[in-house]
């Protein structure tokens, strides 16, 4: 009973993020981009210049042009990413009409492209870090990925050089420089809003004095140790390796830490995107 009720809080919780996520990217489309004539990538650029183009609410062009790609979803991603899609595409169709009579923030093209990069960023972010997506070209990329070399980034930047060119035709070349600039920005900030500003770092430390560490870590950092197994290639030696992931805020504390316990020993940091769990209870430190 008591999970099943975590896992509708937690469903809940998604939803709502998810409808965060379209208010967000509305404001941006209708604040900032659009009445500038500047576009976004993927199928949101093409819907943009389809509405000026025929007159038609942009809405409309965002529900249709990603119906087929809904469907590949759900055939070859599964029901509750498509799921989570529909309710976004709609979600963000509706804000984009809500937002649309109202006048735009600035006229300047320069601060529309960077703050409507930076809110569709946010918004986007939100969206695919609660597991659904606004655009079908990130579908195709996503199938296209496990079917060629190519990686998800590479087939959505080759589909938006042409969506983004396209703009210079129908706006201006002015236009489709701002919309890059916006559509940097924007993918700059979805990075930052799925990672998050605590960027994770993983760590693998060698030492003579693993235990002594590890204790340490637990104690004064609260973070969680995992302790492997290897053996040194050189000397042949058995050796305690030391695993943990800590913030970026932590890594000076944790060099002070392993300093403090062995000045020989061997560290080294990488990016982890995304962490969960691993904290542990800290103890009284006097």
């Amino acid at each position: 009973m008591l999970k099943k009720r975590k896992l509708l809080i937690e469903k809940f919780k998604k939803y709502i993020m998810l409808f965060i996520g379209s208010i967000f990217t509305a404001v941006g489309l209708e604040e900032f981009l659009v009445p500038n004539q500047i576009i976004d990538g993927g199928i949101v650029g093409i819907s943009i210049m389809a509405s000026h183009l025929t007159s038609m609410p942009l809405s409309i062009f965002l529900v249709l042009l990603n119906l087929p790609f809904i469907y590949l979803g759900y055939t070859q991603i599964g029901k509750t990413f498509a799921i989570s899609t529909i309710f976004s595409i709609f979600s963000l169709a509706y804000w984009v009409s809500i937002f649309h009579p109202i006048s735009e923030v600035t006229r300047d093209p320069f601060l529309s492209a960077v703050f409507g990069g930076i809110i569709i960023g946010i918004g986007v972010g939100l969206i695919i870090r609660y597991g659904g997506s606004l655009d079908g070209t990130e579908i195709v990329a996503i199938i296209l990925d496990k079917k060629t070399g190519f990686s998800i980034g590479e087939i959505v930047m080759f589909f938006n050089i042409f969506i983004l060119a396209s703009a210079g035709f129908i706006f201006s070349w002015d236009k489709a420089m701002y919309s890059l600039v916006a559509y940097f920005i924007a993918f700059k900030v979805i990075d930052i809003t799925i990672e998050g500003l605590d960027e994770s770092k993983g760590i693998l430390i060698v030492s003579d004095n693993p235990d002594e560490i590890a204790d340490a870590l637990m104690a004064r950092l609260g973070r969680g140790v995992t302790i492997l197994h290897g053996e040194g290639g050189y000397s042949g030696d058995y050796k305690k390796i030391l695993y943990s992931v800590l913030t970026r805020l932590e890594i000076a504390k944790l060099k002070a830490i392993v300093k403090e316990k062995d000045e020989n020993a061997f560290i080294t940091i990488t990016d982890v995107h995304d962490a969960m769990g691993g904290r542990v209870k800290k103890k009284a430190i006097h």
